[in-house]
């Protein structure tokens, strides 16, 4: 399997090479609203699905938004339901509210779930008889969706710039990957100041999800590029320099603003490298049991990275080395590294274990993220039942009752 496996990687890579890559036109700075808005223009979009989320209306940065839209005299209906891990009841809802509002474009404004849902209405509007479980998996897309920008209000997903969508099946109690050029938004907006209210947990586990991100894409085979290589260790570096600041200073711009960047970087990063092991194990307990995913990403990272042993070695200590870490060998490096990981969780109070009902290391849990992971991950080392069995052992554990 492992030779199949490696073959399948180096056939997508030689495709990705003649593939067309689209990076959404990125604005930053005092105009990048102006700009926004005269690029949607452009683009004859007279009205706009807003997609977003109730928590974002009642701190009062969506009513910051729509003021400049009807500044601007651009036309929006709200679309509000989109929830942590959303469903596919979800994207649905959001498609018949774009059809019934007759939406010309979307705009996202909110974290990665609300981008995610905002690229899955538009690959239904463009796919109308193709149901989203249709979707799953590369390239099944394939039609151009309305006009769709970004802006995110947390630094950890990426989704801003990558051909990724996450969705939960509840009554499957699945959660599952739908990547396609087609969903790279056309349009990304990054602005520091609207991530400055964001709880400390979110900043948190948002910054470790765009590690992960980061790190997974550097250690990958097969599909890394220099380019993709260039923007994990930069992802990485911004990571370490800014996520304890944004941590213990939210009102911090500079720190915000690194965190974006790193988010975006690392997006960059994964959307041509993709993740591994971590992701795949995160999406199968959310798809059980509704656990954040950066929360289950900032968790299970250090197991992976260590089970991986002297396969990923040599780029773990290149990775140790960029933010100042000390050994007199590779493997001191390495080992460095992952120990600089699980000090940055843990001064960010975020836990070693995950806690969920009724745990124990459940095999249909494995088989939901090896079915992820294989053949598509060009994953450093394959693991395999056995090895995700016993990562999932030592990282979750049954949640206390109380008596």
């Amino acid at each position: 399997m492992r030779i199949f496996y490696r073959m399948y990687q180096i056939f997508l890579r030689i495709v990705a090479s003649r593939m067309k890559w689209p990076t959404p036109k990125t604005f930053l700075g005092d105009k990048a609203y102006s700009k926004l808005f005269r690029k949607l223009a452009k683009e004859n979009v007279r009205k706009v699905l807003l997609v977003s989320d109730s928590g974002l209306q009642e701190v009062g940065l969506l009513k910051r938004f729509t003021k400049r839209l009807e500044k601007r005299s651009i036309d929006y209906a709200l679309y509000l339901d989109v929830q942590e891990n959303p469903t596919i009841a979800v994207v649905e809802n959001g498609v018949k509210a774009y059809h019934a509002q007759s939406c010309e474009g979307i705009v996202a404004l909110g974290g990665g779930s609300v981008i995610d849902t905002a690229k899955l209405i538009g690959a239904r509007v463009a796919r109308p008889n193709k149901p989203l479980d249709k979707m799953k998996g590369l390239l099944k897309v394939r039609r151009k969706l309305p006009f769709l920008a970004a802006i995110p209000t947390t630094a950890g997903s990426g989704s801003e710039v990558t051909l990724t969508a996450v969705v939960s099946n509840p009554e499957k109690k699945e959660k599952y990957t739908i990547n396609d050029h087609s969903l790279i938004p056309q349009a990304a907006l990054l602005d520091a100041s609207l991530t400055t209210g964001l709880p400390a947990f979110y900043t948190a586990t948002t910054g470790m999800d765009a590690l992960t991100h980061a790190i997974e894409a550097y250690l990958n085979k097969i599909s890394n590029t220099q380019s993709t290589k260039r923007y994990a260790k930069e992802a990485v570096r911004l990571v370490f320099s800014h996520l304890q600041t944004a941590y213990d200073h939210p009102e911090d711009l500079e720190a915000r603003d690194g965190m974006l960047h790193a988010s975006m970087y690392a997006g960059l990063a994964f959307r041509r490298a993709y993740v591994g092991y971590v992701h795949a194990l995160s999406h199968a307990l959310s798809g059980q049991y509704d656990i954040p995913h950066g929360y289950a990403n900032a968790v299970l990272l250090p197991y992976v990275l260590r089970a991986y042993n002297e396969a990923a070695e040599e780029k773990l200590a290149e990775l140790a080395a960029s933010i100042g870490c000390t050994g007199d060998n590779q493997k001191e490096l390495a080992t460095a590294f992952i120990e600089r990981v699980e000090d940055l969780r843990r001064n960010l109070n975020i836990s070693d274990r995950l806690e969920v009902p009724k745990f124990d290391a459940k095999a249909d849990l494995v088989r939901h993220a090896l079915k992820e992971a294989h053949p598509l991950y060009p994953v450093p080392k394959f693991l395999f039942k056995e090895d995700l069995m016993k990562i999932l052992a030592k990282a979750v554990v049954s949640q206390k009752t109380s008596t």
